[in-house]
């Protein structure tokens, strides 16, 4: 079925890209890069997934794959106080899967905390940022200037478990493991829509039908996202479950970029416990923050008794999504959707 295309509501949103570069944030990077909706002005890199070098030059080489003049800058390279571990058996080595690049990144010279912070100036209440890795940039820059939270137009963060098993322990999700120190800030000070692991798992995996359909599709893009996530589907081959490959990243940034796919929302304070330990990086939803059992809570734990709201996304249309990554994969563009699985399949 032909798609259909279409017009974006309002200009471009000026936005930045901040990812621990492995298979699924390449293709989040793709659809912010390829939809209209958005006006990628940078991309910040941050320690997560592989080795840091190699998230660089991952960034590089998909910005290579659409032309995309887009700086971009070297952001932490480990996360706020913890030490941490990569995510290599998910993501394969370089982070890319069975991906062969030589791309080597020119990042600028610019710090990426920084490279966020002048941005919201330039763009001062219009800047969104999509962060699709663990939270240590966002966190780097609100410590250097507190104000960056008025300025911003919107955080879409790619983290957290909420009322669903973590993806790295039974606890967490991994870019809230990896920096829950970060996560915990961000989450209380910045204004975050919060795309986690639960959602993704119900409304953003794709089953083994829709990646066949994908590998046979023939697009350069398509065979990028084939390679680029072969270790993750190697990887759900070998787990209890029916195989499919959860896509968070590009979930986020597709809310981002169309908030009509969005079903279901809540709002209120997600607290994150950035103990070590069992339940290090642990996400709890708080639907009534100001109760005085809430802020007494708060207080044993060292909070304080301010929690800037977070919008929690609790559904979204998995099909309408399919659609959307298949308009990007398939035809390099997202606002046009393109069905990537027979319609009686069931993901």
């Amino acid at each position: 079925m032909a798609g259909t295309r279409d017009r974006p509501t309002a200009d471009p949103v000026p936005t930045v890209v901040d990812t621990d570069t492995a298979s699924d944030d390449a293709q989040a990077l793709l659809y912010a890069l390829q939809t209209d909706r958005l006006d990628v002005r940078a991309v910040t890199v941050v320690a997560g997934n592989v080795d840091f070098d190699a998230q660089l030059n991952n960034a590089a080489h998909t910005l290579s794959l659409v032309d995309a003049d887009v700086p971009v800058a070297a952001g932490a390279r480990r996360p706020l106080a913890k030490s941490w571990e990569h995510a290599a058996g998910v993501h394969g080595e370089t982070g890319l899967g069975d991906v062969d690049h030589d791309t080597t990144a020119s990042p600028t010279g610019e710090y990426g905390p920084e490279t966020i912070l002048r941005l919201s100036r330039e763009h001062a209440g219009e800047l969104a940022v999509v962060a699709i890795g663990p939270a240590t940039n966002l966190a780097e820059a609100w410590r250097r200037d507190p104000s960056v939270a008025e300025r911003l137009a919107g955080v879409w963060l790619m983290g957290g478990a909420i009322h669903h098993a973590g993806n790295v322990t039974p606890a967490a999700e991994y870019n809230f493991w990896a920096d829950p120190d970060a996560a915990r800030l961000v989450c209380a000070e910045l204004p975050v829509t919060l795309v986690d692991w639960g959602v993704t798992l119900r409304d953003g995996a794709l089953s083994a039908a829709t990646l066949d359909r994908i590998a046979a599709a023939d697009t350069e893009l398509a065979d990028f996202f084939t390679a680029a996530t072969a270790t993750a589907r190697e990887r759900s081959r070998t787990t209890p479950g029916p195989e499919r490959v959860a896509q968070p990243d590009a979930l986020a940034a597709a809310v981002a970029a169309h908030p009509e796919l969005v079903a279901e929302t809540a709002t209120g304070a997600v607290r994150v416990d950035d103990r070590e330990g069992l339940t290090r990086g642990h996400s709890v939803f708080d639907s009534a923050p100001d109760a005085p059992e809430a802020n007494d809570a708060s207080d044993a734990a060292g909070e304080n008794d301010t929690h800037t709201p977070t919008r929690v996304v609790r559904a979204v249309d998995p099909t309408a999504f399919r659609e959307r990554l298949g308009g990007l994969l398939l035809a390099r563009d997202p606002d046009r959707r393109r069905p990537v699985a027979p319609e009686t399949t069931e993901e």
